[in-house]
């Protein structure tokens, strides 16, 4: 009795199809004419719309660490340095440098980095604003129409209107242009790749942003190695300006007693004051000289270095949205939307007979 109850269900769902494939049928010119319509707007789509170019750059990343560096740090410990071991900026290590690159400060900067366009430089800033075509919008607000982005402008002399129009390049940029992705992490080599309708803006914003996160990067990592060589150094100028004043405190003390009593061992103190002072200024000399050369030692193992492998080359790649496509998958579309559309109307006119 089960199997009978199954047949005519199946029988019944099958007429079902059978009714709406017909309903569907009657209206195949109406669904066909959507098709058209769809695949002209695709088309029209795909020939409106800008190619993509990617720009792509990666470089290795070698950091060596100054370790085994603190067999002679005596005198240095006593004049409060620290030259061995530690490494400033160590937070930007590993996978935190890659979200360095999308950091807003880095990309800020890198927008008010100058580049040549045409004849005229600009910043990076502008040359994006004139690429989404921003000034045409912009004509009709009074507060945005005269706002200007020039090269090498300090984020203290932004307005509201700057901060605001910088937030909204930084949010595209992050989310749809650039992407930074370590390949491997057994390997330091990272890879940026920006995304933009304009090729020379996707070049020049890879090559400027890979500069400013290096420069940052190996400022930050050798800050400490730095500061150290210059009180080092500061000290060591120091100390031999004292030696050789006293070595000529000595030869003016020598011919103060020139062709004196001899018998007077007193004018002989002020020579043997100044032979101390001498002593005393060349064994500190010896000793900040040699830390010196330790601290320049370690400021070179502390400054990573930062090697560029793949620059972009113009012409970039580019992905365009082609002409076919456009037909096919409009078309497709298009049908499918107002198949759906048939096939509702027809479901919610049977639940109100």
């Amino acid at each position: 009795m089960e199997t009978q109850n199954d047949e005519i269900t199946l029988k019944e769902l099958l007429e079902k199809a059978k009714e709406w494939y017909s309903y569907l049928l009657s209206h195949w010119k109406i669904i066909l004419l959507a098709g058209f319509i769809g695949a002209a707007i695709g088309l029209a789509y795909s020939i409106s719309k800008k190619p993509i170019y990617t720009a792509t750059l990666s470089f290795a990343l070698e950091d060596e660490k100054g370790g085994g560096m603190s067999g002679a740090l005596g005198l240095a410990s006593s004049l409060g340095l620290d030259l061995g071991g530690g490494s400033g900026g160590g937070a930007f290590s590993g996978a935190n440098l890659t979200e360095l690159f999308k950091s807003r400060s880095m990309v800020e900067q890198t927008l008010m980095q100058p580049v040549l366009s045409g004849e005229d430089t600009i910043s990076l800033a502008e040359m994006y604003i004139r690429t989404q075509e921003w000034r045409d919008k912009w004509n009709e607000k009074p507060k945005l129409k005269g706002i200007q982005f020039p090269p090498l402008t300090k984020r203290k002399y932004f307005s509201r209107e700057h901060d605001s129009i910088m937030g909204k390049m930084y949010e595209d940029l992050s989310k749809t242009s650039l992407t930074v992705a370590q390949k491997d992490k057994k390997i330091s080599i990272i890879s940026i790749n920006v995304k933009s309708e304009n090729e020379a803006f996707a070049k020049a914003f890879s090559e400027t942003l890979a500069k400013k996160v290096s420069d940052f990067y190996v400022d930050t990592k050798s800050k400490k190695a730095r500061m150290n060589m210059a009180i080092l150094q500061h000290q060591t100028d120091s100390i031999r300006a004292e030696l050789n004043g006293a070595i000529t405190g000595v030869a003016v003390a020598n011919d103060n007693t020139f062709m004196l009593n001899p018998a007077l061992n007193v004018n002989r103190a002020p020579s043997a004051k100044r032979q101390v002072d001498v002593q005393a200024n060349t064994a500190i000399l010896t000793e900040l000289v040699k830390q010196t050369e330790l601290a320049k030692v370690t400021l070179r193992k502390e400054t990573p270095l930062i090697q560029v492998i793949d620059r972009p080359i113009l012409p970039l790649p580019k992905e365009k949205f082609g002409k076919a496509k456009g037909l096919v998958l409009g078309g497709i579309l298009s049908s499918f939307i107002f198949i759906l559309f048939l096939l509702t109307k027809r479901i919610i006119k049977q639940l109100l007979s």
